[in-house]
């Protein structure tokens, strides 16, 4: 083979590994309907994310690969001339798995005591899997009235550990990873 040949074939290689990359990662998840709100006792986070379900991650979900995700908030006590405090950490994750057998998805949420949630509806199975309800951040006793406080959270999908056999079947794995930034909410209680 020439070197004018071999150049060539690089070169679409190179554009198809490109074109491929920009495709996978055209649609970006990001956190939406994010309300920070309390009870009379806690202070609560909902969010949701929209993206997180590409193609890829459907099909690796469709084909029995569990997913999981996961969701980060941190509560901050915002000072003026300091570092802000960092009150709360939370990580909660969700995870989903599909029974080829019994067509029916099995979703465990952390936050809710993995108690698994069991449905059919591929459609369900994502919205439980990308909508955080009620999540307790922290008592609204460890707050002082009239100072401001800021909330961070983001999403992500959680790594994939694959048998070591599997890497070389599944080198698409690494194409949908997503993490969302970070969304800031600014509050004072």
């Amino acid at each position: 083979m020439n070197v004018i040949a071999t150049r060539k074939i690089i070169a679409w290689v190179c554009v198809l590994i490109l074109v491929t990359h920009s495709a996978v990662f055209a649609q970006e998840a990001r956190l939406t309907n994010v309300i920070v709100t309390n009870t009379r006792d806690d202070l609560l986070l909902y969010l949701s994310v929209d993206g997180a379900f590409t193609e890829q991650i459907q099909d690796a979900v469709l084909s029995g690969v569990p997913v999981s995700f996961s969701f980060f908030a941190r509560l901050y006590e915002v000072r003026s001339f300091w570092l802000d405090d960092n009150i709360a950490d939370i990580r909660v994750s969700h995870t989903i798995k599909y029974d080829n057998l019994k067509k029916e998805f099995t979703i465990q949420r952390s936050w809710e005591g993995h108690k698994p949630v069991v449905t059919q509806s591929l459609e369900e199975a994502q919205r439980l899997m990308t909508e955080i309800d009620s999540l307790k951040v922290i008592s609204l006793g460890r707050l002082e009235k009239g100072k401001q406080y800021q909330i961070r959270a983001k999403a992500e999908l959680s790594k994939l550990t694959l048998p070591f056999y599997l890497h070389y079947v599944l080198f698409f794995v690494s194409f949908w990873d997503f993490e969302t930034d970070w969304y800031t909410i600014d509050f004072i209680y």
